[in-house]
């Protein structure tokens, strides 16, 4: 049994920090790569960071390049989005997401996801 469970979100104001968690099981962790989404309302889920299955390859959306930092820690099959500067066009709810394959790097299509989380939602207020 696979299970992504988010945890982290919140409100906060513009220009504050959250920092997002990402806990999976089932599968073995460290061979898969890992990638974040988002969903705000009216719009399409989007891509918003992933990382390679060895945590040296990152890859981010330009809205949040800069801002947003991914990584992953083995001992704990944990993946962390770091989001500061928070802006407005942030609120969403996020998604953690697991690749399909194995030893492949991260991509911004859904469709190379095989296992989601249940949502957290993230909220920034001006």
């Amino acid at each position: 049994q696979v299970h992504v469970v988010e945890s982290g979100g919140g409100a906060v104001q513009t220009g504050g920090s959250l920092r997002l968690s990402c806990v999976a099981s089932g599968r073995t962790y460290s061979t898969y790569s890992m990638g974040w989404f988002r969903q705000a309302p009216g719009k399409e889920r989007e891509f918003v960071s992933g990382i390679s299955y060895g945590g040296t390859s990152t890859l981010y959306s330009d809205s949040v390049k800069g801002r947003f930092t991914i990584s992953r820690d083995y001992a704990k099959n944990t993946v962390y989005l770091r989001m500061n500067n928070l802006k407005p066009e942030d609120t969403a709810v996020y998604y953690c997401a697991e690749r399909a394959r194995t030893y492949v790097g991260p991509s911004n299509d859904s469709i190379d996801y095989a296992y989601w989380g249940q949502g957290t939602q993230v909220t920034v207020s001006s």
